[in-house]
């Protein structure tokens, strides 16, 4: 797993040995990062499911003035510090905040608003739609913000105060783009 552009381009990050968390690929990264291309710089960033923290880690690559990485397990999260530290970015600091719970905790807990939010749940937990509410529901998205919703299937339905406006298919994952649904 690497970074795929902007400053730390190339760099190779540490990750999960064995198949029990699953990355996104360089090919789904590099299209979904020329898609968010123009949203990134001095964004305000949030990746709810951290895992090795590769879409966070990308989009400071990127120019994103910050990322809250969260994540259940202490094992992603060591993976994320451990990370953060080969790029030399201070864990903590006023690039990167790690904390570790599961998702209806970190949401119940942040302020302020995002500009970009990742949810890649583990596919086997349908936990991204409740989030979506949730993230809805308590105003996190800025008003031209985008929430990312990973999956291994199409999106269906639909999220109080959030639209779907795109939605892209790469091999065998599926990736949603949400954003605060217009009145009129």
């Amino acid at each position: 797993m690497r970074i795929i552009g902007g400053k730390y381009r190339s760099r190779v990050l540490s990750e999960f040995p064995g198949e029990d968390v699953r990355p996104t690929s360089d090919r789904a990264k590099e299209s979904l990062f020329n898609i968010l291309a123009l949203k990134l710089y001095g964004a305000r960033v949030l990746d709810l499911f951290a895992g090795s923290g590769s879409l966070g880690l990308e989009s400071l690559s990127r120019g994103a003035k910050e990322v809250v990485f969260n994540d259940f397990s202490k094992d992603s999260l060591a993976i994320v510090k451990k990370n953060l530290a080969a790029l030399k970015i201070p864990v903590n600091g006023e690039e990167a905040k790690v904390t570790q719970g599961d998702y209806l905790s970190c949401l119940s807990v942040l302020r302020g608003k995002f500009d970009l939010i990742f949810l890649d749940p583990p596919y086997r937990f349908d936990y991204g739609k409740k989030a979506l509410e949730i993230i809805a529901q308590k105003g996190l998205l800025s008003e031209n913000g985008i929430a990312v919703y990973e999956r291994d299937r199409a999106f269906e339905g639909e999220v109080d105060g959030l639209e779907k406006y795109d939605e892209r298919k790469y091999g065998k994952t599926y990736v949603t783009f949400f954003r605060i649904k217009k009145e009129g």
